[in-house]
């Protein structure tokens, strides 16, 4: 199927019912308890840096892993698998030395993700299953200094930034992925920096891709890392027309249902959720069921405010089971319907009306 007919067919399939993200990739890697030597594979067996801890390099390294992952979110009931690029940019690799390998990286994953996805569903043709193409913050922000003795400095610039994303993209598109997520964005400039790389993309290959936003509230202050609330965040980037707008990590579903509530409101779009399984317990892990994390979701769903909903941090292919349990039947949200106004974004929202 042509990109734009799985486009049209995601779009349809959304306004018919709430769809189902997969849940966390770290978290299932973890549970492999790799070694050293199954980052390096045969190919970066002599590699001059440490590897362990490079999850994306295993696309390359232990892409059976990998693939198995999005096979066991996709039973459990996903329909939108992400691809594990998470860190799959330029900017982040170079805490390995592998800039390099930012493109084939993102059309590997995307070619693994792409092939799980397409097995599902040859099995059940009646529910299409969809590739989300995971562009992640990087470890740098456009917005804030890394030094707290000088507010003015920055270790990366927007164009720099805009580069990174827009390789990135080039292979997630190249591997064949249905939408774009860019994801977890606790710095707003950042996004913009991705959006702007995606239209510049889109506009040269003359085809565009859906693309969905999902940001971080980094604490309990309800904004994310560069100041913004939810409703800010959104006229942010609004101008994007993204196919959605949501949250992810940081918070559990507890915690975050305020903001998703403030998005449901305002965004004349989707609206996406995938939040942690709980808040992190002393030792960093995951203490909320799948029943718990599922019962909130039902919640959301049950009050009109999601279209679209998975985990993050701490979630396996239970709680996404759970989850798609939960939410089966219940009808997807209604875009919000505001009066004309001018909406702009400070770190706060304001509203003009006309």
């Amino acid at each position: 199927m042509a990109s734009d007919d799985r486009a049209a067919l995601l779009r349809a399939t959304l306004n018919q019912r709430i769809l189902v993200l997969d849940g966390a990739m770290g978290t299932m890697i973890q549970k492999h308890a790799l070694e050293e030597a199954d980052f390096r594979g045969t190919r970066f067996a002599h590699w001059p840096r440490d590897l362990k801890g490079n999850n994306d390099l295993l696309s390359l390294t232990r892409p059976d892993i990998i693939q198995d992952i999005h096979r066991q979110y996709l039973d459990a009931g996903a329909d939108i698998v992400e691809t594990n690029t998470f860190n799959s940019n330029r900017t982040s690799l170079a805490d390995y030395g592998q800039e390099d390998l930012a493109r084939e990286l993102n059309e590997t994953g995307t070619r693994l993700a792409r092939a799980a996805a397409d097995a599902a569903t040859a099995a059940t043709p009646s529910k299409p299953r969809f590739v989300a193409g995971a562009i992640g913050p990087t470890n740098r922000t456009a917005s804030l200094s890394p030094d707290v003795g000088d507010p003015g400095f920055r270790n990366i610039s927007f164009d720099e930034l805009a580069a990174a994303y827009r390789e990135a993209a080039e292979g997630l598109i190249d591997g064949g992925c249905d939408v774009i997520l860019v994801e977890t964005v606790f710095d707003t400039l950042n996004a913009k920096a991705a959006l702007f790389a995606l239209d510049e993309l889109f506009e040269e290959r003359g085809a565009s891709l859906p693309v969905m936003v999902s940001g971080t509230i980094t604490d309990l202050s309800g904004r994310n890392l560069s100041g913004q609330t939810a409703e800010a965040f959104w006229n942010s980037v609004r101008h994007a027309r993204p196919l959605s707008i949501g949250l992810n990590c940081a918070l559990g579903a507890a915690e975050m249902r305020p903001h998703i509530a403030e998005l449901s409101r305002v965004a004349d779009t989707f609206v996406c959720a995938y939040p942690n399984a709980g808040l992190p317990n002393e030792f960093g892990g995951y203490d909320e069921t799948p029943d718990m994390t599922a019962a909130h979701l039902r919640e959301w769903a049950s009050s009109g405010l999601v279209n679209i909903v998975g985990g993050c941090c701490g979630t396996t292919p239970d709680h996404i089971a759970a989850i798609a349990r939960a939410v089966a039947g219940l009808p997807p949200r209604p875009f919000a319907e505001l009066p004309r106004a001018l909406r702009l974004s400070g770190l706060e929202a304001f509203t003009l009306p006309t």
